[in-house]
């Protein structure tokens, strides 16, 4: 499918209008740098719905990514394929005014605002290529997909990052929420070094703001840490068999 653009209502502009100038000020101070200067290489701002393919210009040229246009929440088999070949699968819709601050189904203001820019990022990229790929070898094997989606979930969506020694946001779920964005960064949630080990043996809830959340110290050791992920779930996938 593709994004048409001429049929955003004047309520569709407006809803994101209200939502970016709501958290934008929230980020200079709690969003990684990367993010904030990936919003700028993209050209988000409140006054239009973002046009994929502009945006699409941008991404090939910095990273050879781009947006894919689905209509909700695919099956894993296509969003690790189309991730697998630097395609960000991203909804076309928008929430409406009764929904500003809760809906259940990811709309194009967290799938675009709160993921694209930092698409911008080499080796955060490369991160999430990578793992997808784990996505499509491991596709037929459920518990291997439960164990892929921890450390996606972990990272990706609800990841916090150590910048010039400051705790510092770059989950797309924290990025698109005013109210986790000022939770994930205060003292009520618990905080840990990012550990492997550790997310793979942590289950998390969609249904709440996150009670735990991992602090990585660069997109280098996010990349850096694939052969570790691979190694460490196979070797739960061994444990798991030897116990059937």
């Amino acid at each position: 499918m593709k994004q048409e653009y001429d049929k955003y209502t004047e309520e569709d502009q407006k809803v994101w209008k209200i939502l970016f100038d709501r958290q934008m000020p929230n980020l200079p101070k709690a969003a990684t740098q990367e993010f904030m200067k990936g919003i700028e290489r993209v050209n988000f701002n409140g006054e239009a719905i973002p046009n994929f393919e502009e945006t699409n210009k941008v991404l090939k040229s910095l990273t050879g990514w781009e947006i894919y246009a689905v209509p909700g929440i695919v099956e894993d088999d296509l969003f690790f394929d189309l991730m697998a070949n630097r395609k960000f699968p991203a909804t076309t819709w928008v929430r409406k005014m009764s929904e500003l601050d809760y809906l259940e189904e990811p709309d194009m203001f967290h799938d675009v605002f709160a993921h694209i820019p930092l698409l911008t990022n080499q080796a955060f990229v490369d991160f999430l290529q990578a793992i997808s790929k784990f996505g499509q070898e491991w596709i037929d094997d459920e518990w291997a997909i439960h164990l892929l989606s921890r450390i996606y979930w972990f990272t990706i969506e609800f990841g916090l990052i150590r910048e010039q020694g400051e705790i510092k946001i770059y989950g797309a779920g924290i990025l698109s929420s005013s109210g986790e964005t000022k939770f994930s960064l205060s003292d009520e949630p618990e905080h840990f070094e990012f550990d492997v080990d550790k997310m793979l043996d942590t289950p998390y809830r969609k249904d709440m703001m996150q009670d735990k959340y991992f602090i990585i110290d660069s997109y280098e050791q996010l990349y850096s840490s694939i052969p570790e992920i691979k190694e460490k779930i196979e070797l739960r996938l061994k444990e798991k068999a030897a116990l059937a």
